[in-house]
């Protein structure tokens, strides 16, 4: 049975918030884990606390957890500067310590490219090579962890290194280590790919991770994306990792300037989660209802 999930991006982009009334919720609303996002830049003891401590919080409420992070301009492992691509390799290394001191099993993002950045041309083979060679120093280090990167495509308006199926694919086993391995995320699928069914064929051998996310990047099930053809092959596929819900909203600020959502996308973050989750488990646990108020 997959487990599903919530990613915390409608709360938050640094967890430095007090949350514990919102985790506390997502357990009661029937989620089994969240997803949460790290991008802390440097290991000190006080930031090692705080990844510990939300660990722990999870722990208490029975809640698995799982991180995700970009890299910004000055963390790129294609940058033409090499000092900027071994700052990149050594931030990586510093998420995946925190991913494990919370407790994740799985890091997943666009790690192989600073997010939004172009040249106004395609990526080039030295630009491939850079980012699989920094990648699979990273994998081994996220070994030694027990952490495992799920690389994840975005769509051409957020990176230009990986943007479909084709692309994460190549890029896997070109870094050919076990740690590294593949993320779905519906919405980029939604917009690069001929057909979604055929993309998650593709990933289907690497895939350890699939995220939900609606064409308007709201609650899933309330546009147009065709998810009777994702299940349907994610059952075809056997697949039996975790899924989780990713929306975005006009709040946190700085998240909202990023993702260009400034109108209101539903009710309530705990609304769309309820709503998100209940259409999830009408495909993945029939049987279930979710009994919980937003």
């Amino acid at each position: 049975m997959n487990k599903v999930g919530m990613n915390m991006f409608v709360w938050t982009m640094s967890m430095d918030e007090d949350l514990a009334g919102t985790l506390a919720f997502l357990k009661r609303s029937g989620f089994d884990f969240v997803e949460i996002p790290i991008n802390d830049s440097s290991v000190t003891p006080e930031k090692l606390a705080k990844w510990k401590y939300i660990g722990q919080q999870l722990r208490e409420l029975g809640l698995g957890v799982q991180a995700c992070t970009i890299c910004g301009p000055e963390y790129s492992l294609i940058s033409a500067d090499g000092a900027v691509r071994r700052a990149g390799v050594t931030h990586l290394k510093q998420i995946v310590t925190y991913a494990a001191a919370a407790g994740a099993r799985i890091l997943m993002g666009p790690l192989y490219a600073g997010f939004k950045i172009f040249t106004g041309k395609p990526a080039t083979p030295e630009e491939w090579n850079w980012s699989v060679t920094a990648m699979r120093e990273v994998a081994e280090y996220a070994q030694t962890q027990g952490v495992t990167l799920a690389i994840e495509y975005l769509n051409r308006f957020e990176i230009y290194l990986l943007t479909c199926a084709d692309d994460l694919v190549r890029y896997v086993e070109a870094v050919n280590h076990p740690n590294c391995r593949a993320a779905f995320d519906t919405f980029h699928a939604n917009m690069e790919e001929k057909n979604i069914g055929d993309a998650l064929r593709k990933c289907a051998p690497y895939l350890i991770h699939v995220q939900i996310s609606e064409n308007d990047r709201s609650t899933p099930g309330q546009g147009h994306i065709n998810f009777d053809e994702v299940f349907s092959v994610l059952e075809e596929i056997n697949y039996g990792g975790p899924i989780a819900i990713e929306a975005f909203g006009p709040n946190p600020p700085e998240l909202a300037a990023a993702t260009h959502i400034f109108r209101p996308m539903f009710e309530s973050p705990e609304r769309l989660a309820v709503d998100g989750l209940a259409f999830i488990k009408s495909y993945v646990v029939p049987t279930v209802s979710i009994g919980s108020e937003a």
